[in-house]
């Protein structure tokens, strides 16, 4: 080991990192590189993850600031951990892209827990939050994060906006580029409309939603905040997945961008995504995504470790879904008894905002212990801040971040 202990010191000095860094960032073991000198003995694949790490850390992109490294040794350097110019959806990402991800929003989680949450990451950007489609939590979440990460807001909503006077998705798109924005925040009605515009501009694209196709912040906040409920029982698994564990989404699936988004992401994670619905709200073809499907609510929640919540999108529905909200509640709505039926610690989850009496009841949803809806809430301030500060890197200089084409 008198090489590789060598090969240690001598990365550090160049890199001005100490050795307890150096064993948080590889192995998050802080005494790691103190206890070898000690002799302890390492595995051959550790041996070869260490010197992964340092071969990296200093890749075709430069030399890569500790911050900037692939955290725990787990993620490539530099920008090729997050290789893409847009978040669009989470079709696009691969696993490690998701935890990547979920590990650089922690930083602002501990951040906004501060007295004073602020940051000057993107000091002199300017974001623009273009929604064209009513919007309370997600809107305010994004205006939120690029203030505190120091950037300049500016929210654009459509009732204002020229779309009203007849101009054209492609004219807005090109309107908002020639304003020389440095990441455009989008939701829309239509699915698919985030990538038209997204492939008009020369800035970072974030979709807040579109249509019914997709909403990836949300899954992504939804999986942080499910880790860190998971951290709280003692249940999450170092690698960050969710392996094996029993997730029940129920609601209106059919309409739901949601739904679509948090089935990618869970199973990504290694989650078992079951959903139940009404027929009428049950997509057809959905067993393509390698879900399980429950038309009965009581047989979906037995089992289950999570469950989330979703509400019914009115706005969203053309004719009768169902027969009232009565009816649905008393078939699908999530009450004390039903809760009983999943297991004993199931978490309750809902992205909101939430028809409290109709798809969950009051005291369910706020339930001590069990619930984390507010910290779906707070969650996605930090995964905001995360996306904005990560798609941004490039347009920075950050080091490591300006090699290669965006995918």
């Amino acid at each position: 080991m008198t090489d590789l202990i060598e090969e240690i010191a001598d990365f550090c000095t160049r890199h001005g990192m100490s050795e307890t860094r150096f064993g948080e960032l590889v192995l998050n073991d802080k005494p790691f590189v103190s206890q070898l000198r000690a002799g302890r003995d390492i595995r051959s694949s550790t041996v070869e993850k260490i010197r992964a790490f340092m071969r990296d850390f200093a890749g075709p992109g430069g030399a890569v600031s500790p911050d900037q490294a692939s955290i725990g040794g787990r993620f490539p350097a530099g920008g090729r951990a997050f290789p893409h110019r847009d978040l669009l959806s989470i079709g696009q990402l691969e696993t490690h892209e998701i935890l990547f991800l979920l590990e650089e929003a922690e930083q602002w989680v501990a951040l906004n827990r501060q007295a004073t949450k602020h940051s000057d990451a993107l000091a002199g950007l300017t974001i623009i939050n273009a929604f064209f489609e009513n919007s309370t939590r997600t809107l305010l979440s994004f205006e939120i994060a690029g203030k505190r990460l120091g950037a300049d807001v500016v929210n654009m909503h459509a009732a204002q906006s020229s779309v009203k006077k007849g101009e054209t998705l492609i004219d807005t798109a090109v309107t908002l580029n020639a304003m020389r924005a440095d990441a455009i925040v989008i939701r829309h009605g239509s699915s698919g409309a985030v990538g038209l515009i997204g492939g008009k501009v020369d800035c970072p694209v974030l979709n807040a939603g579109d249509g019914q196709h997709e909403h990836p912040t949300q899954a992504l906040l939804d999986a942080l905040a499910l880790r860190h409920k998971l951290q709280q029982q003692g249940r999450a698994s170092s690698d960050g997945m969710f392996n094996g564990l029993t997730v029940t989404i129920c609601g209106d699936i059919l309409h739901s961008r949601v739904a679509r988004s948090n089935i990618l992401c869970l199973q990504a994670l290694g989650a078992k995504v079951r959903v139940c619905a009404p027929p009428a709200l049950m997509p057809a073809g959905i067993e393509a995504m390698g879900v399980e499907i429950f038309h009965h609510f009581d047989a979906a929640l037995d089992g289950a470790e999570v469950v989330m919540m979703l509400r019914l999108q009115n706005e969203r529905m053309d004719g009768q879904f169902i027969p009232s909200p009565r009816e649905y509640r008393h078939l699908y709505g999530l009450t004390a008894n039903r809760l009983a039926l999943a297991e004993p610690d199931c978490i309750i989850m809902h992205p909101g905002p939430m028809n409290r009496g109709v798809e969950i009841d009051s005291d369910i949803a706020d339930l001590k212990g069990r619930s984390i809806i507010t910290d779906q809430v707070e969650m996605g301030v930090a995964i905001r801040m995360a996306c904005l500060d990560v798609l941004t890197r490039k347009a920075r200089k950050t080091p490591g971040w300006g090699e290669g084409e965006w995918v």
